[in-house]
C-alpha cells in the first residue's frame, strides 16, 4: 500500500473547497494552442466527451507522463552541467517537481481505480487496457520530444493539460450531485485528505490540478498569470503563490 505524503503544501491553508469548484466553474478556460486543442478533441472522439470515473483514469494514467520527462530533461543536465551552479540548482529544483507532482497525479489515478472497484464498473480490455498503453506511449514520445526541444513549452502545454483536467472535474461534480451523498468505503481513498464523500475527494482533485497548472505557469515565466484562490485573502495568494519552494527566480 501506498503512503500519502505532502511533502510541500499544493494549496494554502484554509481553501474552501466549494467555493474553488464555483470559481474554477466560472472561469472561462486558458486560450488552447491547436495541438492542445486537438489532443483534447482526439480523447474526446475515443471515449465520448462526457467525463466518466474511466476517462478519469486515462487522464491520470496521462498526467504524469510529461513531469517523468522534465526529471529526466534534468538529469542529463545535471550529468553534464555538474560544474555549473546555477544548472545544478535549477536541475535539482525540476527533479524535485518532477517527482512531488508525479505522486501527486499517482494518487489520483489510485483514487479513480478505487472509485471503479466502489461502482463496481465494468470495462472493455481493449478500450480501457491496452488503449490507454497506446495513448500513454503515444503522450510519453511527444512529451519526452517537446521537452528536449523546448522546456519552456512543455511546461505551457502541461499548463493547458492541466486547466483542461481542472475544469472537468469541476463540472464532472456538478453534473453528478450523488456524489455528495455518497460515502467512502476505500480505507486508501480516506488517506487522501480525510474527506468523507466522494464529491469533496474530486474537487480536491480538480484543485490539485490548478496547483500543477500554477507550477507549470511558473516554471514557464508565465508567474504573473497563476490562478488565485477565491476563498482566501489577497494577502493571502499573494503569499502563496509567489512564495512556493518550487518557485524559479
Amino acid at each position: 500500500m501506498i503512503e500519502h505524503s505532502d511533502p510541500i503544501k499544493l494549496h494554502p491553508e484554509g481553501v474552501d473547497l466549494r467555493k474553488e469548484q464555483e470559481a474554477t466553474l466560472s472561469r472561462p478556460r486558458m486560450k488552447y494552442t491547436f495541438m492542445a486543442r486537438f489532443f483534447f478533441a482526439f480523447m474526446d472522439f475515443v471515449y465520448g466527451k462526457k467525463l466518466t470515473v474511466p476517462k478519469i483514469k486515462l487522464i491520470e494514467i496521462l498526467a504524469r507522463i510529461p513531469y517523468h520527462a522534465w526529471e529526466i530533461k534534468a538529469y542529463w543536465r545535471l550529468t553534464f552541467g555538474y560544474a555549473d551552479e546555477k544548472i545544478r540548482r535549477e536541475g535539482q529544483e525540476l527533479v524535485k517537481l518532477g517527482r512531488l507532482s508525479q505522486d501527486n497525479e499517482y494518487w489520483h489515478l489510485i483514487i479513480a481505480v478505487e472509485k471503479i472497484k466502489e461502482d463496481d464498473i465494468k470495462q472493455s480490455g481493449f478500450w480501457y487496457t491496452f488503449m490507454p498503453k497506446l495513448f500513454a506511449l503515444s503522450y510519453s514520445v511527444f512529451a519526452r520530444t517537446l521537452a528536449t526541444i523546448s522546456l519552456k513549452q512543455s511546461f505551457y502545454f502541461n499548463a493547458m493539460f492541466e486547466d483542461h483536467a481542472e475544469h472537468e472535474y469541476a463540472n464532472f461534480v456538478k453534473n453528478h450531485p450523488e456524489l455528495d451523498s455518497q460515502p467512502i468505503k476505500s480505507e486508501l481513498v480516506k488517506q487522501f485528505g480525510g474527506y468523507d464523500n466522494w464529491g469533496d475527494v474530486f474537487r480536491k482533485i480538480g484543485l490539485d490540478e490548478r496547483a500543477h497548472k500554477n507550477n507549470s505557469l511558473r516554471e514557464c515565466g508565465r508567474g504573473a498569470e497563476q490562478y488565485t484562490y477565491v476563498s482566501i485573502s489577497q494577502e493571502e495568494n499573494d503569499r502563496f503563490l509567489h512564495s512556493n519552494v518550487l518557485t524559479r527566480g
